[in-house]
Order: structure tokens, then sequence, then C-alpha cells
């Protein structure tokens, strides 16, 4: 933000249209208003921020920043030219004031009035201009807010340090200047996000001991369930707060356990696949015994069936020669009977 020229009418102590020239006055680098008390330093600062929010620094209102010695039918104005985002503005506003009536006698409000221009190259005819940007109060503070950057409250605390603030700062020892800062620079949301930082500092602290504790029951379980001889080597847990260490120290120790527990297991497969075997030719062997038995045992009941038949053999030969001794009767007989 660049001020250029600043034009104030029955405003404060200014009875008449006073003009300062930001631009000359920054011409040699930085600049300074200083002048006896009451000579209107301050409402110099209070007009331009009245211009660009239409309100002052502080407790004081816009309808009692009119001179009182100003002329009755001169209204109270600013007018400020600036350059903000690379462009060049001019912002006029004049606050809610009680003017005489143009008929009769008395007087009325002239109510606020607020008017945003903009200075361009064409302003329709070929000719640079100001051109009519907005004549509403929102609309114009909406569009100066935006280009700022800050609201009033911001703009005052940053850029323009009520009188006598910054002496006392200088002056004042490290709490105080605290305080004034806090009050300066609105830190309470800085004071929120510390203190929730803090919150979450002992919400983590919490969690690494609830952590700690359940990695040294882990490592107690673990050594239950290893049983004896799986002990761990003296002196492998730190000391409690150190959670590297004890980390490291549980994984170094697990690490055994699991090497030992591979080891075994490995021993175990060996066991188990020659336990296998054996039984594999357990099962092979008893499978032969079985069918050899059978085999023997049918082979007795044979010779016994053979032994019971031969026992038969005696009176199946003499039934034979009786069987023969019929066919050959009867054979006899039937020439016997052709004969006759």
């Amino acid at each position: 933000m660049r001020l250029h020229r600043l034009t104030v009418t029955a405003f404060g102590p200014f009875a008449g249209s006073e003009t300062v020239d930001f631009d000359a006055l920054a011409a040699g680098g930085l600049f300074l208003l200083r002048g006896a008390t009451g000579a209107g330093k301050t409402s110099v600062l209070d007009a331009v921020c009245f211009a660009l929010y239409g309100e002052t620094p502080g407790a004081r209102r816009a309808n009692r920043l009119r001179s009182d010695h100003a002329d009755p039918k001169r209204l109270t104005s600013v007018e400020l030219e600036l350059t903000l985002g690379g462009r060049r503005l001019q912002i006029t506003r004049l606050p809610e004031q009680r003017r005489p009536k143009k008929v009769g006698t008395g007087t009325t409000v002239e109510r606020a009035q607020t008017l945003l221009r903009e200075w361009v190259p064409d302003t329709g005819d070929g000719t640079p201009g100001w051109r009519g940007l907005s004549k509403s109060h929102q609309e114009a503070g909406e569009e100066i807010h935006r280009l700022i950057g800050m609201n009033r409250e911001q703009f005052c605390q940053v850029v323009l340090l009520p009188q006598g603030d910054f002496a006392r700062f200088l002056k004042a020892d490290s709490e105080e200047r605290g305080k004034l800062l806090r009050r300066l620079f609105d830190t309470e949301r800085f004071q929120h996000v510390e203190a929730w930082l803090a919150e979450q500092r002992r919400g983590q602290e919490a969690a690494v001991q609830a952590g700690r504790r359940r990695l040294r029951d882990l490592a107690s379980k673990a050594e239950q369930a290893a049983g004896p001889g799986a002990e761990p080597a003296a002196g492998w847990v730190p000391a409690e707060e150190d959670d590297a260490g004890l980390a490291a120290g549980a994984l170094g120790w697990a690490a055994v356990l699991r090497s030992g527990a591979a080891e075994q297991l490995t021993v175990a497969e060996a066991a188990l696949a020659g336990a296998e075997a054996a039984q594999r030719a357990a099962q092979e062997h008893h499978e032969g015994a079985e069918e050899l038995a059978g085999r023997q045992r049918r082979h007795r009941e044979a010779l016994g069936l053979a032994e019971w038949l031969a026992g038969f053999e005696p009176a199946a030969a003499a039934d034979r020669q009786r069987l023969a001794a019929a066919q050959e009767a009867c054979a006899r007989g039937s020439s016997d009977t052709s004969i006759r």
C-alpha cells in the first residue's frame, strides 16, 4: 500500500480543506509527522483510517470527527488517493452529519456517503481518468479489505500504533512489553494456539507413557511365553525415560527370541519329518505283515479242506465202483431186451 494524497475538509482540527501530498513527503525516503500537541498529527492518521474503513482507530465515533470551527455549510469529508495491489484508487467518504436545511431554517441529517473510484487509462472516450467503481459502503469496504488483507482492528494494531504506546513499549520491562504487545497486536489467537499445542504435547506425552507401559507389558508376556531359559540379558531394559533405548532393547531381545524360536521350529520340523517317515515305513511293514498273515491263514484253511476231502476218498472210490457196476449192469440189460 502506498499513499499519494489526502484531502480533509472540516475534519478534526481542520476547519477548511487541507491537503497532504505524501508523494512529495516520501520523495526522499522516510518522512516524519511532528508538531505540537493538538496540531493535528493524529487527525491525519485518523483521516487515513476513516477513508479506508469508514471508522477511526480507538473508541472515537465518526460523527465526532467534524471540526467545531468549520462553516456549518461546509460538509466534513475525507478524500484519499492511494495504490493498492497495483491499482490507483481514490476513496471519498463523508460521515453522517447535520447540515443547515437548504430551504427554511434548522438542520437536517446528511447521510454517510462513500465513493470508490479507480484511475484507468481509458474512461470510455479514449482519455485517462477516474472511473467509478462503487457508491456502496459494503462493496467499497469489501474491495478495500480484499486488497489490504487486514480489517480495521488489524490495520490499527499493525500499521497505526496508538500514540504513546511505542514510548511505553521502549521503557517497559519484559512482562509489561509482553502485555503491551498482546494488546497492540491481538495475540490472543496465538495464546490459543500455544494452549492447543501444550494440550497436544500433554496428550502425546500421555500416549508415549501408555505405549511405554504397553511395551513393557508385552515384553513381560513374551518372557513368560518363551518359557525357562529365555530370560532377557540383565540390563536390557533401559531407564524409564529412555524411550529409544527401551524400544531398541525390546526389539533386540524380541529378535533373539525370534531367532531361537526359528531354530527350534527348524529342529521340530526335521523331527516331525523323520517321525512321519518312520510312521510311513511302519505302516507299510504293518500292511505287509497283515497281507502275509492273510495268505498264511488261507493256506492253512486250504490244507485243512484238502485233508478233509482226502478223508472222503475211500468212500468215494467205492461209490465210483458201485456206480460203474450199476452202469455196466444197466448196459447189459438194455442189450438183452433188444435181442428178444
